[in-house]
Parts: structure tokens; sequence; C-alpha cells
């Protein structure tokens, strides 16, 4: 069996139903069964992942995440981005993205943002008038910055697989994530106009100081976080481990909004989800390893030049590509498969990894609003109990400033590389 066949057998199991995982671990029992490989090689190849180090750094931020969802620390710093733009017409749009902007610095992961400000944004946004579909579409929308400014847990996943830095990974998405959510504020400022949305209220710096000091020790997680990095006293895999060990002393001993059975739950959660990840990431891994073994990387090298030998027009081939993966593939499988897959056309092409790995990123992100997947959108319709088709059109003015941020982070390279180059060398 070819390569190209185990990706037809693949798609044709995916497409009938079968879940992503088992898709590609069936495809590959099939190519080894068909071949004269043995068997053996499997578990040598899909427990090679996790010998790189960086990938530990996955379940610590989850979990981290969970705790934070669990310890009192979304309330507060929700009421603190509700202080600062509380005078801005559509200002619980506002407070929304700038609350998803700050508990990126803690979770990231998107999932990890709906879930847990999702239920408190929404909420408020209905109570204070705005319809449900506009609250959706903020909360899905802003929920996609979280894998973009740092921490990232598919930056470190990338990162173990292409063998590049996590640190630089995780600094070069700050200039994007912050570009995504200033362009956010535009438009729920154009559309609040016109809808005539009400303010929460005026500005009041007393408010505002009082709201900071109330959700300080949250605020600092992400300078916790990233200053470890920065100053290189920690890695992003430490930094994981202390980001878990600083949410439980907020959720147990400052905050005291959690308790051990609180913890026990968080751990059950994160546990599940990782093992998730970890059995389509080792699936995924060795679906890859096949395709690497066929020379469908240096085939697909090979094609996009001859296609061209201009770098950005292969960038903009590449990002139609990757948007129309992230349509149907979920983002851990995306990453692991097609990673491989690239480094060959990155490696001819001159193309920094740093800024590939954002570029990546934030592709599958806009995926995460599409359908036939769109895990968040599915995540936020439920939430907020309308149809999956209203949150969709809600959401497309959010997803053109998306494709905005992507076309500028993919042609001017230095929106991602300069910040690495300035803190890393």
């Amino acid at each position: 069996m070819s390569g190209e066949v185990i990706i037809f057998v693949f798609f044709l199991l995916m497409l009938i139903g079968i879940p992503i995982g088992f898709s590609m671990g069936t495809a590959c029992l099939v190519y080894f069964a068909t071949n004269d490989i043995p068997f053996s090689v499997i578990p040598q190849v899909m427990t090679s992942l996790f010998e790189n180090f960086p990938f530990l750094a996955i379940p610590f931020f989850a979990l981290a995440g969970q705790l934070m969802n669990n310890g009192g620390i979304t309330d507060r710093i929700f009421a603190f981005a509700k202080s600062i733009v509380g005078h801005i017409p559509g200002s619980l749009g506002h407070a929304n993205v700038l609350a998803s902007m700050i508990f990126a610095g803690m979770s990231g992961s998107a999932v990890a943002d709906s879930a847990g400000l999702g239920t408190v944004e929404i909420k408020a946004m209905r109570e204070e008038g705005y319809d449900q579909e506009f609250s959706a579409a903020v909360t899905a929308a802003s929920s996609t910055i979280g894998p973009i400014l740092p921490p990232s847990i598919p930056f470190v996943l990338y990162g173990a697989i292409a063998n590049v830095s996590v640190g630089a990974l995780f600094i070069g998405g700050a200039v994007p994530g912050l570009m995504m959510g200033f362009f956010f504020m535009a438009i729920i400022y154009v559309i609040s106009k016109k809808r005539k949305f009400v303010q929460s209220g005026t500005f009041s710096p007393r408010l505002v100081v009082a709201n900071f000091f109330h959700a300080f020790f949250s605020l600092l997680t992400p300078l916790i976080i990233l200053g470890g990095i920065i100053m290189g006293v920690a890695t992003p895999t430490e930094s994981a481990v202390f980001a878990v060990l600083y949410s439980l002393l907020l959720g147990l001993i400052i905050y005291r909004e959690s308790n051990l059975r609180e913890v026990a739950r968080a751990v059950s959660v994160v546990a599940r989800s990782v093992g998730m990840i970890a059995f389509l990431s080792c699936t995924a891994f060795l679906f890859g390893w096949i395709l690497t073994y066929e020379q469908l990387p240096q085939e697909f090298a090979n094609f996009l030049v001859s296609l061209s030998d201009n770098k950005y027009v292969i960038l903009f081939i590449i990002n139609l590509l990757l948007l129309l993966v992230g349509c149907f593939m979920d983002t851990t499988a995306a990453i692991v498969v097609l990673v491989p897959i690239f480094l060959p056309t990155l490696s001819t092409y001159g193309i920094d990894k740093v800024h590939f790995g954002v570029m990546m990123t934030l592709n599958l992100m806009i995926g995460l609003l599409t359908p036939p997947v769109g895990l968040c959108i599915y995540l936020i319709s439920d939430i907020a109990k309308v149809s999956f088709e209203s949150v969709i059109r809600a959401t497309l003015p959010f997803m053109a400033v998306l494709l905005v941020v992507l076309l500028i982070i993919t042609y001017w390279p230095e929106t991602v590389t300069w910040l690495p180059k300035v803190l890393m060398g």
C-alpha cells in the first residue's frame, strides 16, 4: 500500500463517521499489514513522541487552566476587565475579549477559555441586554486568542515535533495575539454603535484599582510563566509545573474558593482530556511517520517548487490548505500529521520555523470556528443555548478579522519573529 492510498483510507473512514484517532490508527494498521514492515515498529514510533521533554508541559498547562476555572479566578478576571472597558459602547463585549486575553496567559487552550470564561461572560452579556447570538459569537471568537498569546498548548506540540524553541514560539505569539484582541474590539465597537448596545457604566479609576487588587494574584500568573522563560531560569515545562502549583496556592489558600474534592475532579477531567490528546497524538505521529517513510513530504515540497519559486505564493497556498484542513481535522492531529510534511518545504524556501508555527496555529484556530468540526462553536452554542448555525452567522465578522490578522503575520513575518529576537537573541 502506498502513502496516497493510506491517506485515502484515512479520509474514507473519517467521512463515514469513525473518530479521527481511530481512522488514522486503522489506516496505519492496514498499511503495516500490507507492507513488509514489522509490527514491532508501531510501539517504538508511537512512544517516541513522548521522549520530547517539552511535551510534558501539555498536561500541566491543561491542569493549571482547569484549576483556575474552579478557583474563583475567572470571575475576578472578568470583573477587572469589565471595570477597564465598561464605559465603551459594547462594554461587555470588550470585557469578554480583554478577559480572554488575560486568561490566555494562564491556560494556553481555546477550549479551556470557552469552558472557563464562557459561562460567566455570556450570562453577564445577556443580563445587560445583548442578544444571545452576538454574546456567543464574541465568546467563541475571543477564545481563539488563547493558543496564540503565551502560553500555548499547540505551540508546545509544534515545538516538540519541529524541534524549535517553545519559548520563542510563546513570545512570537504575543504581537499577533494582541492584534487579534485589538481588531476584535474594533469590530465590537462598530457593531455595538450600530445596534445601540448599552454601556455598563462610567469609567471609575477607584473601581479599576479595587478590582485590580482583587484580581492581583490572578493577574500575576502570566508574568510568572513568561518571566521565567524570558529570563532563562525555567523551561516552558518547568513553568507549566509552577503554574499548577501557583493555581493550587490561589484556589486552596489565598482565595479559598476551591477544595481537595475540586482538585481531584480537575485532575480527573484533565486526565481524560490529556489521554485523548495522547492517543490522538500517538496515532497521528505514526501516520506522519508512514507518510515520511513513503517520502511524501519531499514529494509535496517538490510539487510546491513546481508551482512557484516565490516564497509568498507558497505561503498563500499553504494557508489555503491549512484553512481547509482546519474545517475537518482536530488541531492536535493536524499539527502532528502536517508538521513533518511541511518541514522540507520550510527548508526549501527559507521560512522561519517560529513564524510558520504561529501562522499554522492561527490557521487551525480559525478551524475551531468553522463547520463541520468547529469545536468552540459547538461548545459555546451549548452554553448559550442557541443553534450552531446562528452562532456561525454571528461569528462571520470575527472570522474576517482573523483572516486579516493571518494575512498580516503571513506577509510581515517580523510581527512574529521580532520580539523573540529582541528578548531571546
